[in-house]
């Protein structure tokens, strides 16, 4: 490579429809189903308590979303912002701005170098009876926990479950 030139990286992009189930203690539970191939991931949250900004309202709060790839077994880690109570729109947290550092930070020791985003907008909402039918097609062992089920476009980018495979 000459003197000037800068390395360009093509990192995976992988784009598909999110089922997401919210769960009233604010964990979030589901699949995204990356197209065309249509793959599956597992996708798992937990809220993360830390203090926000005061202009941020209550809908506001920082998720630690787990992407488990089915097949290899792989899972990885990535600080998100989940907005509104029923009808989620998750982005990831470069995004956010007033979140402590150090919140931030705790996930990324871990993978220093890559640089994780997820997006999310719930274009479907179920509550109530079209939820729990929902629920138990898709998610059985969340029956009867009281959840609401957004779907949605989904976008991940900066994972590549296949590269890291193949570096072990």
């Amino acid at each position: 490579m000459e003197e000037g030139e800068k390395e360009v990286m093509t990192e995976k992009v992988m784009e598909g429809v999110a089922s997401i189930a919210l769960l009233p203690n604010g964990s979030i539970s589901g699949h995204f189903i990356q197209l065309p191939n249509s793959i599956c991931y597992g996708l798992h949250g937990t809220e993360l308590a830390c203090e926000r900004e005061c202009s941020r309202g209550e809908d506001y709060r920082l998720i630690k979303l787990t992407v488990t790839d089915y097949n290899s077994k792989r899972e990885r880690n990535v600080v998100v912002e989940c907005r509104g109570h029923d009808a989620a729109k998750i982005c990831k947290i470069d995004h956010a701005h007033g979140w402590q550092k150090d919140v931030v930070g705790m996930l990324e020791e871990k993978h220093p170098k890559d640089r994780v985003s997820v997006s999310f907008e719930c274009e479907t909402l179920k509550a109530e009876n079209a939820a729990e039918e929902h629920i138990q097609k898709f998610m059985p062992k969340l029956v009867g926990m009281d959840a609401v089920v957004n779907i949605g476009p989904m976008s991940i980018t900066g994972i590549n479950f296949e590269a890291e495979a193949e570096q072990e």
